[in-house]
């Protein structure tokens, strides 16, 4: 996330000319989820409520774009899918508690993505390029 502001400290002017941020919890008071072209998201699923979540987004997105490694393929956040027997039985508490899935999944398990923005935080300057093309070809 914080890769993201700080992309954003020395372009939003200039982006703001070509993109309308219509749902951003972090530049938006009010959110609504319906009509965009392009949706950036980031982290994994490790809830039944991020799965209905995702796939909200992609209904309303006419494309997705998975930011960072978490929501690419699940790492870091999916380790405890390789946990031991014993392991997994010392955090089936955990797991119960806060409703998580037995597993932790990327968001392709759930959705369609069409363009994938690497990194562990992502890669700023391929975030960049990928936004920059989508102005270039008025996504």
């Amino acid at each position: 996330m914080m890769v993201f502001l700080e992309s954003l400290n020395s372009r939003l002017a200039r982006w703001n000319k070509s993109i309308d941020f219509a749902y951003s919890k972090l530049l938006r008071e009010k959110n609504e989820l319906k009509g965009i072209d392009v949706a950036f998201v980031e982290g994994a699923i490790s809830t039944k409520e991020e799965v209905g979540r995702i796939r909200a987004v992609r209904k309303a997105s006419k494309k997705l774009v998975a930011i960072g490694d978490c929501a690419r393929n699940a790492a870091p956040s999916a380790h405890r899918n390789f946990f031991k027997a014993k392991e997994l039985t010392e955090i089936k508490p955990v797991l119960k508690k806060f409703n998580y899935l037995d597993k932790v999944y990327p968001l392709s398990k759930f959705v369609k993505v069409d363009y994938e923005v690497p990194g562990c935080p992502m890669d700023e300057g391929k975030f960049v390029a990928l936004v920059e093309q989508f102005i270039q070809k008025g996504i």
